[in-house]
């Protein structure tokens, strides 16, 4: 049986705490599914700003999308954890990733490590976590059992096999760091590819995960082969028809953007999509056309 769609938007931006309430009791009213926040240097702390939107809203899910696992201990990460779904009332939904800004490690005084020792670090984050979480010893205890909803981000082989055995969210982006800490732009077939990988992965799973795609950009109204050609200019390896079938760039009028996005559904499986901050409004429309 297909998922229903879900949708979700990452609140890049701080501010005091009114105009937290206000986004985040705006971001309600449009019919998001989830707020979430992520975890960089620059923007809002995760888990106090998800504490204060449970505070602001009554519906939503609350989601760290993604916090970088280098950047914690998994002990003080299990009472964060904790703490967090008990104060938002057992709506948190725990993002883990490995990790990709060099810059932010050397910021924090943490070692940055090879791509191999970070997605060691996040899956010794990921088992010890459950551990503790899963402990009836441990306080404080999280008010989900046994742990918050996990997602996990990625797309190499490792954060593909790790994801289908622990993570009740797959996470998905279209773009692959280099050894060199560059991104590049996953052609369509690579994604396809990637989630074949996955799925064969998680075969033996009794109850298969939630698939999450980030779509970072949105423009609604927009000409979408001019947006094509303008995403182009920095992906020089894909063609405009590629482009065409990106699930990165939602692009077009409010159908045609919800075309894409069923479309998305059936090639890929995805049914969980994330927008970021600035276009929070304009997406709105979308989703209403997807649910009517």
């Amino acid at each position: 049986m297909t998922r229903p769609f879900r949708f979700a938007v990452n609140m890049l931006s701080p501010g005091s705490a009114a105009e937290w309430r206000e986004k985040c009791r705006r971001a309600e009213s449009l019919g998001y599914d989830v707020i979430l926040v992520p975890d960089h240097l620059g923007m809002p702390a995760p888990f106090p700003s998800l504490v204060a939107a449970a505070e602001a809203t009554e519906r939503p899910r609350l989601g760290t999308f993604v916090l970088n696992a280098g950047l914690w201990n998994p002990a003080l990460l299990a009472r964060e954890v904790a703490t967090t779904d008990q104060l938002t009332g057992g709506r948190l939904e725990l993002g883990l990733g490995a990790g990709y800004v060099k810059e932010e490690h050397d910021r924090a005084g943490l070692p940055f490590g090879s791509p191999g020792e970070r997605v060691d670090h996040l899956e010794h984050t990921v088992t010890e976590v459950a551990r503790l979480l899963g402990d009836p010893e441990h306080l404080p205890q999280p008010a989900q059992a046994p742990r918050p909803p996990l997602l996990l981000g990625g797309n190499g082989k490792r954060m593909l096999r790790l994801a289908a055995r622990h993570a009740e969210i797959a996470a998905f982006t279209g773009v692959a760091t280099t050894a060199a800490g560059e991104s590049r732009l996953l052609s369509p077939a690579v994604i396809e590819e990637r989630m074949g990988v996955y799925h064969e992965f998680a075969a033996g799973r009794e109850t298969p995960a939630e698939l999450n795609y980030l779509s970072p950009i949105v423009a609604v109204g927009a000409d979408r082969r001019a947006m094509a050609r303008k995403v182009g200019e920095n992906a020089p390896e894909l063609t405009e028809g590629e482009l065409l079938e990106h699930p990165t760039l939602l692009a077009g009028s409010v159908k045609d953007i919800a075309d894409q996005v069923r479309g998305h559904r059936e090639r890929f499986g995805f049914t969980y999509f994330t927008v970021l901050e600035p276009v929070m409004e304009a997406f709105a429309a979308v989703m209403e056309e997807l649910r009517t």
